[in-house]
């Protein structure tokens, strides 16, 4: 019980203790960025699926941010898009949800046989690795299997349970505080610590974040905690500033009307000025969102399969999405 009591009290915890130091720290500035989405349920071209990956270009590094559901479709799609995958060593992993997981392994096995390095370190957040269950049927974090069958291959997980810089000026949350109460994460599903089952509130859900010198750029798998959380959360870690781009799935789809509001309030707030959603976001929201901000076409945008954001010349999606 104690460890139970520790391990939710330091999820909620965590911006108490890490971000005043980071804010006060002379804050890195990524200078180039591009953002390209390999899996999303719009394809123009490639292949869609209910899932999401996009792999992150900042001033020269490479990372892999979640790999879609099924798997060979980041695989398949990179191809298509001829986007090279073999020199990317990083991988970020948002949550333990199959459709940002399902491509772990076929890509690390088909690219290591160009580079034996190639996704050969994967981020996780404190938590994903808890035994789930769903109506009393155990067994549904498929990412305990993936563990071992992954390390199986030379490569290594790197849990995050606190905020942490992973190359100049890109950092990733760890696990959010919650102060909002948005609650967008399935009803029914449980997971275990210390042998209780409680519900499961995806307590491992973590995101990337870009210091840049236009503001700060999120980069979100599904968002279970809470688009506005984790903006809140960014601003304690990096400091209060403008968010200038919001890019992934939010998990907005299913909101009623008066909750997209307020989210839409409260993004406006902290100063956001580009979206590109994609995967859970839902494209009706997006439009409402658009339009709730006062964003065009242009910077509100929903995205395909191969679109991008780019730091310097804007979004671009896909014909279907335009």
């Amino acid at each position: 019980m104690k460890k139970t009591i520790l391990f939710l009290v330091a999820c909620a915890l965590t911006c108490l203790q890490f971000p005043v130091d980071a804010a006060q720290t002379p804050r890195k500035t990524v200078h180039t960025l591009k953002i390209t989405v390999l899996s999303t349920m719009l394809a123009d071209p490639g292949i869609g699926e209910w899932g999401f990956a996009a792999l992150v270009e900042a001033d020269g590094h490479k990372i892999l941010f979640d790999t879609g559901a099924r798997p060979r479709t980041v695989l398949d799609n990179a191809r298509e898009l001829k986007v090279d995958l073999s020199d990317v060593e990083d991988v970020v992993l948002s949550h333990f949800h199959h459709d940002h997981t399902g491509g772990l392994m076929t890509l690390r096995q088909e690219l290591m046989k160009t580079n034996p390095r190639a996704l050969s370190r994967v981020h996780v957040g404190e938590g994903i690795f808890l035994p789930r269950r769903f109506k009393e049927k155990e067994h549904v974090n498929q990412m305990i299997a993936t563990k071992a069958e992954y390390e199986a291959t030379g490569g290594t997980f790197i849990v995050h349970d606190k905020p942490g810089e992973i190359v100049p000026g890109v950092w990733i949350t760890g696990p959010v505080p919650r102060p909002n109460p948005e609650k967008n994460w399935q009803a029914g599903v449980e997971m275990n610590i210390d042998g209780k089952w409680m519900e499961d509130t995806l307590p491992e859900d973590e995101s990337l974040l870009f210091q840049t010198d236009k503001g700060l750029v999120l980069l979100s798998g599904c968002g279970h905690a809470g688009v506005v959380n984790t903006i809140e959360y960014a601003r304690k870690i990096l400091g209060p500033q403008n968010v200038f781009a919001a890019v992934g799935g939010f998990h907005l789809y299913e909101l009623p009307d008066d909750k997209l509001a307020w989210t839409a309030k409260m993004l406006k707030q902290y100063g956001v000025t580009q979206i590109l959603g994609a995967h859970c976001t839902g494209i009706e929201s997006l439009f409402r969102l658009r339009e709730l901000m006062g964003l065009t076409k242009k910077s509100g945008v929903v995205a395909t399969v191969g679109a991008q954001f780019d730091l310097s010349s804007g979004m671009e999606t896909g014909s279907i999405a335009r």
